[in-house]
């Protein structure tokens, strides 16, 4: 059989791509349509970082834009409006819903409701407009509430500048208000004001880890209308552990377990956690301080002594799970080099110590009880058993693997996006600044080259859930833990260490000289260049290291190269930064880095329509305003229009 030629195929792309278009007519318009395109503003660019499963917050600074909805709100009615009345209309576009209920109780007549209505949809229509003012209508379009995409297109668009329509108007919004269609309405010109002033939305990693709530994140990003994920250490974590990896899923047990966040494994994604409880009620005990949740006594309200008492012995039961299970990776890859994270073989049980980096150390707080000393890392029957159930049930939940499929469908390691490198962890790199090598396969990889075999393992593992004991699996763990990791960035994780030993030294975590050296302007444009981007215009977004300003460190680094953004979403972080975290916002103007304070609550916000937003800082201003021929969507479009002017070309005016 004769191959096809390229010609022959490009001939029958141009024939396949034709049909879509019946005539010279039909081809021209989308090619001027497209190349207007390239002339608008660039869309607004939203970054987050390090959510934490710290939903609400999550939520209220997707809801306000990181202030972009006031700012806003603030330039079309600060000489119309007072501050209370900006106010409650900010708190009305955020939370509409709610918002409405406490309004209609406001009123004592159903004449001042209905006029408090009028009111607010002419506002909302001049909000939308304004929003809007940079997108196509087909793009606006897209955002409109479906069931009113045609009453909205006509307020948006009209013209006073006959006076033809204004009973026709007039009559539109009194009929919306007559048919009991303005909460509807309202609503969802609410909700299109907050897509309207973001257009795309970068989750800079770790959706995952302490707190309570990760699977509402989740589901709030699924129905995003434009997202990416950088995946982060805790993401990668819940990843491996749905692809097979039982030390990954044993960790993430041990992680909810410590921050007493079982909840999200039981009720959020319906994992049986009753085989764990039953074999840790049989072996541990509910006494041992070092394993009792973080920041939970026999006072709290929320947890009873009693459940607190089964979550400390899951605690123990799980770790000695977890660390049993490390062993046989560390053994079988000794390209991970990770020979003194053996640490059962460390222990001599006769005198209850351990030896540790060549250093020895009394043991405490120790429940040692299913480890066999003549063969430390193997697991009981019971506790085989208890992971094997453990991971069948993990692997059976459709809610972990929707949102398991979306980590992979919308995240990488890294992605570069419109001139900016954006990675939740580091480069791995020495302290020479030289990029640092690891051994995979029997090939020397590093930089860039490292980070993109690191992902292409990630996929394989998670397109090959059965087999748990394959190198893929085996680098997933290791991106967690491993000191060449890109999202750990450490050299070692001292979890044996925090649980049994006193010592503080002993549980330091050295960092990587990455974030160290990330300070310096040419470390970072050697980076960005090994990455394929401009050195002399792009940055470097990071996350992962929350950055404590309240001890004046400095989010933006490297004049500018390097803008570091995870400043606290998670709450046990905020006492040591001193804010509650931070966003970035790129639009056709420049960068802006958002700094936030600590989110009350939604009922704060409804009730005083008070943001917990506070400074502002231009990070790199523009000198000439971006369009969108200028970002990747950019490129696209442009190919787009080279391969329609082929078909023009060879079908129209040949």
């Amino acid at each position: 059989m004769q191959k096809p030629t390229e010609k022959s195929i490009k001939s029958r792309y141009l024939d396949l791509l034709a049909t879509n278009y019946d005539n010279k007519e039909a081809l021209a318009t989308e090619i001027i349509n497209l190349e207007s395109i390239l002339e608008l503003p660039k869309g607004t660019e939203h970054f987050v970082s390090d959510l934490h499963g710290e939903f609400h917050s999550f939520q209220h600074v997707l809801r306000n834009g990181s202030g972009n909805v006031r700012a806003k709100i603030h330039d079309i009615f600060q000489d119309t409006l007072t501050r209370k009345e900006i106010n409650d209309f900010a708190a009305l576009v955020y939370y509409p819903e709610e918002k409405l209920k406490l309004v209609k109780n406001s009123f004592s007549s159903k004449n001042e409701l209905n006029e408090w209505y009028v009111t607010t949809i002419h506002r909302l229509i001049k909000l939308v407009t304004y929003a809007s003012s940079k997108y196509t209508r087909t793009k606006v379009r897209k955002s409109l509430p479906k069931n009113f995409v045609f009453i909205i297109e006509e307020l948006l668009y009209k013209s006073n500048k006959y006076n033809n329509k204004k009973s026709y108007y007039d009559t539109l919004i009194n009929q919306i208000i007559e048919l009991e269609q303005s909460d509807d309405l309202i609503i969802g010109l609410s909700f299109t004001v907050q897509h309207l002033v973001v257009d795309h939305l970068h989750v800079v990693g770790d959706i995952y880890d302490r707190g309570p709530e990760p699977d509402k994140i989740m589901e709030t990003l699924i129905n995003y209308p434009s997202v990416d994920i950088q995946w982060g250490n805790h993401d990668v974590l819940w990843i491996g552990a749905y692809a097979g990896s039982k030390v990954c899923l044993a960790n993430l047990l041990r992680i909810c377990a410590r921050y007493d966040n079982l909840d999200i494994i039981e009720d959020a994604y319906g994992i049986n956690l009753r085989p764990l409880l039953t074999f840790a009620e049989k072996h541990y005990s509910g006494d041992n301080k070092a394993f009792k949740p973080k920041n939970k006594t026999a006072d709290d309200e929320q947890t009873s002594p009693g459940e607190i008492d089964q979550i400390t012995k899951i605690h123990q039961a799980i770790a000695i799970i977890q660390f049993k299970l490390e062993a046989p990776i560390i053994k079988r890859r000794p390209c991970f080099d990770m020979d003194e994270r053996l640490v059962l073989e460390s222990i001599d049980y006769d005198n209850n110590r351990a030896t540790l980096y060549g250093k020895t150390y009394d043991l405490e707080h120790t429940c040692f009880q299913t480890i066999d000393p003549e063969d430390p890392n193997k697991l009981t029957d019971e506790e085989a058993e208890v992971i094997d159930k453990l991971l069948l049930s993990v692997q059976q939940s459709e809610k972990l693997k929707r949102h398991m499929t979306f980590l992979m469908q919308k995240g990488n390691l890294y992605l570069p996006y419109n001139g900016n490198l954006l990675i939740h962890g580091c480069i791995p790199v020495d302290e020479n600044g030289e990029m640092e090598s690891m051994t995979i396969d029997g090939v020397k990889h590093y930089g860039r080259d490292l980070l993109d075999h690191f992902e292409k393992y990630v996929r394989k593992a998670f397109d090959d859930k059965d087999t748990q004991d394959d190198l893929a699996t085996d680098l997933v763990w290791y991106l967690w833990t491993g000191k060449y990791s890109s999202l750990f960035g450490k050299r070692a994780m001292t979890t044996f260490e925090r649980y049994f030993i006193s010592d503080k030294a002993a549980h330091k975590e050295t960092k990587n000289p990455y974030y160290h050296l990330r300070e310096d302007v040419e470390m970072c444009k050697k980076m960005l260049k090994d990455f394929g981007l401009n050195p002399e215009e792009a940055h470097i977004i990071n996350g992962h290291t929350p950055v404590k300003e309240i001890d004046g460190e400095n989010p933006i680094k490297a004049d500018g190269k390097m803008i570091v953004i995870d400043g606290g979403f998670s709450k046990a972080y905020q006492s040591t930064t001193g804010i509650a975290g931070y966003t970035l916002l790129y639009n056709s103007f420049g960068m802006q880095l958002v700094a936030h304070q600590h989110f009350n609550s939604k009922k704060h916000v409804l009730l005083n329509g008070a943001d917990e937003l506070s400074t502002r800082r231009v990070v790199d201003k523009e000198l000439n305003r971006k369009q969108i021929r200028d970002t990747n969507t950019g490129q696209q479009i442009q190919e787009k229009i080279k391969i329609l002017k082929e078909l023009m070309h060879d079908r129209f005016l040949n």
